[in-house]
């Protein structure tokens, strides 16, 4: 019997100690800061889903919703997404998180058709990145945003993110302009280069700071 407690023992530590991973990739003991995608239940054409950042992790209730605003720095808006334009790319996202994740051994996620979903902060800059660069464009170029983001390493889309935030990140007020006029112009204007990944970024790059020049 006295094995028996010490084996349930360990075996109650070491499910403490297990990470619990939310939505894609985010563990609150790690780190609080986080993403969040909130989806509506209506798919009609003026729906929106809506990506905001936060530092602060709440613990879901039932039936309960995470506020966010636009100038709450601690629950910001960044994008504000058309429904359509976010069924285009949560796939291809959904899949290019989900192969990180593995990478790193962790439970992969998926997107809900309503509610929240929290984003381990890091893919959550890159979702943001993506979605600033479809906000406005042309649905037809959504497919060559994506391709163009997915030939960015995620250290580059990151740089992209930081930059943009910092000088255009609010959800409205800076649509279209600077950096985020930049980056739609870069991701969903260039056209997929056929060589390898690495020229593929040069190009998106120079494309991108010729557009700043040219402000």
């Amino acid at each position: 019997m006295i094995l028996e407690k010490e084996s349930v023992g360990i075996e109650t530590t070491r499910s403490q100690n297990k990470k619990v991973v939310q939505g894609f990739g985010f563990v609150p003991t790690q780190s609080e800061h986080h993403f969040l995608v909130t989806v509506p239940a209506s798919r009609s054409l003026d729906a929106s889903v809506h990506i905001s950042e936060h530092f602060q992790w709440q613990e879901p209730a039932k039936e309960s919703v995470t506020s966010y605003s636009f100038n709450n720095d601690d629950a910001q808006l960044k994008v504000v997404l058309p429904r359509r334009f976010w069924d285009e790319i949560c796939e291809e996202v959904k899949a290019e998180f989900n192969r990180r994740l593995r990478g790193k051994g962790l439970k992969t996620g998926k997107w809900l058709k309503k509610g929240q979903i929290p984003v381990e902060k890091s893919l959550g800059k890159e979702l943001v990145l993506l979605a600033w660069a479809i906000e406005e464009c042309d649905p037809f170029l959504i497919g060559t945003a994506v391709r163009n983001w997915l030939g960015l390493v995620p250290e580059e889309r990151w740089w992209l993110y930081t930059m943009t935030n910092a000088s255009t990140g609010h959800a409205l007020n800076d649509k279209g302009k600077g950096w985020r006029k930049a980056v739609r112009f870069a991701l969903t204007e260039n056209p997929v280069s056929e060589g390898s990944r690495s020229a593929e970024r040069r190009h998106l790059s120079g494309g991108l700071f010729d557009l700043l020049d040219d402000r």
